[in-house]
């Protein structure tokens, strides 16, 4: 009888991995601190009416994967039926062997929903389909109940500063739930001054949500300050920046008004006055950060809507951003040194699309540890294109040759699907097998009490304590 592609010891080829995977690393809950679920679709407890609905609404990674294989886009976010959406998807799955989404794919399936005698291509797809969809109408496979199922404790998702957060509002007050979720403070249309009509727009938003009336940079930073304590009542504890680069330009108060009011008046801004806006934006985020102990998370280099022609037809994230090579080291170190410099550099989450700049990265982490908090400047997990196995495992191993592995913070989702939390088990397992080969290998002692700690600290106990959400 052939194996199951997707069984206990998936990703676990020695047997110290074994033990430390299901001995200590698959029982540990899950705190999620960085993803982009729907807050209402929590807060409402809704079910999906299909597979689709659940697995491809909104995957970029898919939809990238099925535009290579040659699938036409009405069957990806096109006006086909779901039914027909995924049978396109289910004959591209094949195609995919040594994709992650291969290795995905197949343990979604099986958790949760139980299917591993089987893989997925266009001969399975129809029963599949059937057996998925019945599962869904129960409530077993609601989005609360799929998050109870990976033993997830918290969740925190990725908030513009103009939102109500009145889903995260009516979840916190409901007295049956049995996890929590936080929004996270995500300003990133703040910075975009350089397209006035839309930064016209937001401010206004902002002026509405937050009772400031903005009529200059003084009141329009008031405004920003005034929603950041609103996030913090609500839970919030960390801000994320999706940025192209580390801008780290100087800028004068004088600068920035001027700036300010002729964006407001409708005034085009130059490239190097944007570029000293967003410098400055990004410093005052982190003093407001480091006022609060909040985390400043920075998601750096992600060159985005690089087709201009399907970036006018189907809006952003549709799956047309790639890696940047921006340079990475001299501006990045000139934002943390603005913030170190005033010893107001909060607590920090450095995270790379470019793989050539983990051990940038990790070395860049080392220069503003200052003892006050174990990890205070975190290289991240990897991200978007390195959240899979070979991105993992270089990830880690550059993170132990040229930082601290165990204060390390662990893996994240980064996801809007609820059928991602396997990505925390890919990680557990991936992370179980590099300790495991270095014990057997003699690089690593084969001691229970110093090995079930690292993987405790690095899968659950570092970044309870990081991010100080209160779970216990």
């Amino acid at each position: 009888m052939k194996k199951k592609f997707i069984h206990e010891h998936f990703l676990l080829q020695n047997e110290t991995a074994k033990k430390l995977y299901h001995d200590v690393a698959a029982g540990l809950p899950i705190i999620d601190y960085h993803n982009h679920l729907p807050a209402d679709q929590i807060a409402d407890n809704i079910q999906f009416r299909n597979l689709t609905q659940i697995w491809l609404a909104g995957d970029h990674y898919k939809w990238r994967a099925m535009r290579t294989c040659g699938v036409d886009e009405t069957l990806i976010t096109g006006d086909a039926s779901d039914r027909d959406k995924f049978l396109a998807w289910a004959a591209v799955v094949p195609k995919t062997v040594k994709n992650p989404l291969y290795h995905w794919t197949h343990m979604e399936l099986n958790d949760p929903f139980g299917i591993s005698d089987r893989l997925l291509n266009g001969e399975t797809a129809g029963n599949i389909w059937d057996e998925c969809n019945e599962m869904l109408q129960s409530p077993d496979f609601s989005t609360q109940a799929l998050l109870e199922r990976n033993n997830v404790k918290l969740v925190a998702t990725t908030d513009d500063p103009t939102h109500s957060l009145e889903h995260h509002n009516k979840f916190q007050n409901d007295m049956k739930r049995r996890f929590n979720t936080v929004p996270t403070f995500r300003p990133d249309e703040g910075m975009k001054i350089e397209n006035v009509e839309v930064f016209k727009t937001w401010v206004k938003t902002l002026e509405n949500v937050s009772g400031v009336t903005i009529t200059g940079y003084d009141d329009f930073l008031d405004a920003l300050q005034s929603r950041h304590n609103y996030f913090h009542e609500i839970g919030c504890r960390a801000s994320d920046h999706g940025i192209a680069e580390p801008f780290s330009d100087p800028f004068t108060d004088q600068q920035l008004k001027k700036i300010f009011s002729d964006a407001m008046a409708g005034k085009s801004i130059s490239p190097g006055d944007a570029r000293s806006f967003k410098s400055a934006f990004l410093y005052h985020c982190g003093l407001m950060n480091h006022e609060k102990g909040w985390v400043f998370q920075l998601h750096i280099g992600a060159l985005r809507n690089n087709s201009s022609r399907m970036m006018a037809k189907m809006g952003p994230d549709s799956g047309f951003d790639s890696m940047g090579d921006v340079e990475m080291a001299r501006p990045l170190a000139a934002l943390l040194n603005r913030l170190d410099a005033e010893n107001k550099l909060p607590k920090t989450v450095l995270y790379n699309i470019n793989p050539r700049d983990n051990e940038l990265l990790v070395t860049m982490a080392g220069n503003f540890q200052d003892g006050t908090i174990p990890g205070k400047v975190q290289h991240g997990p990897p991200w978007w294109f390195l959240d899979q196995k070979d991105g993992i495992e270089k990830q880690i191993e550059s993170l132990s040759n040229m930082g601290i592995l165990s204060e390390f913070i662990g893996m994240t989702t980064d996801s809007r699907s609820f059928l991602s939390f396997s990505r925390h088990d890919y990680f557990r397992r991936i992370l179980c097998n590099i300790i495991g080969q270095d014990v057997e290998k003699g690089l690593i002692p084969d001691e229970d009490e110093l090995l079930h700690s690292l993987i405790e600290k690095i899968c659950y106990k570092n970044v309870q304590k990081y991010f100080n959400y209160g779970v216990e």
